[in-house]
């Protein structure tokens, strides 16, 4: 098995690049906000206390989501797990490496998406989404073929997201960098973390990605 965790800022293409990880090693993705979702629906014990949570609008703990991931570990058959959107903190850092080692697994990589704050901001503010299948788009760098079309599945659900501007990045930055950023130096030091160019194209990134689990 394989377990990674993908770092970077906002835009900086963890999503895309999950993805290929999932379809071309069966790795699974973890995503934080889809778990949550996912828990709320479920009408397990842990489902019913993060449905609770939510609709008293609180935020999740890292308890919960550590339990959520530890449900995933149990009874997902993959070759190996992408943890997205988390670890977010110095804190959740440490339960996750706790986890890990409870359940006899380890963390393989961890891979930094480095990328530069102006140009982040330009491929951001022209970035829009498919809402039906996922599939990332941008106004210059990857128009649909036919406007209006997902160039994957074909849907019209096109959308942009609200936030997805300057102004609105440059905060979502500073977030990751009070609070994210130092799970770089962390994981440096543990002798996990890797650096690939995030800023590159989509299959060069992919490439120096595969180069990192591959060695």
């Amino acid at each position: 098995m394989t377990n990674i965790i993908l770092l970077g800022p906002p835009g900086a293409g963890k999503g895309t690049q999950a993805r290929r990880l999932v379809e071309e090693r069966g790795l699974v993705q973890l995503s934080t906000g889809d778990m949550l979702r996912e828990a709320k629906d479920s009408g397990t014990e842990m489902g019913k206390i993060v449905a609770d949570v939510m609709a008293r609008g609180d935020l999740v703990t890292d308890e919960i989501v550590i339990g959520l991931i530890e449900e995933k570990l149990d009874v997902a058959k993959a070759g190996g797990f992408i943890f997205d959107g988390f670890p977010r903190t110095l804190a959740q850092a440490d339960a996750l490496g706790a986890l890990l080692a409870r359940k006899s697994e380890t963390l393989d990589a961890v891979i930094e998406m480095r990328v530069d704050d102006a140009a982040l901001v330009e491929r951001i503010s022209g970035r829009f989404t498919c809402g039906a299948c996922g599939e990332v788009y941008h106004d210059t760098t990857k128009p649909t073929k036919v406007e209006g079309t997902c160039d994957e599945c074909g849907s019209n659900d096109l959308k942009r997201r609200a936030d997805d501007n300057a102004e609105s990045l440059r905060q979502r930055l500073m977030e990751y960098y009070k609070k994210t950023s130092p799970l770089i130096g962390y994981y440096y030091h543990a002798g996990d973390l890797s650096t690939v160019d995030g800023l590159a194209a989509i299959e060069d990134v992919a490439k120096s990605i595969a180069a990192v689990l591959d060695r």
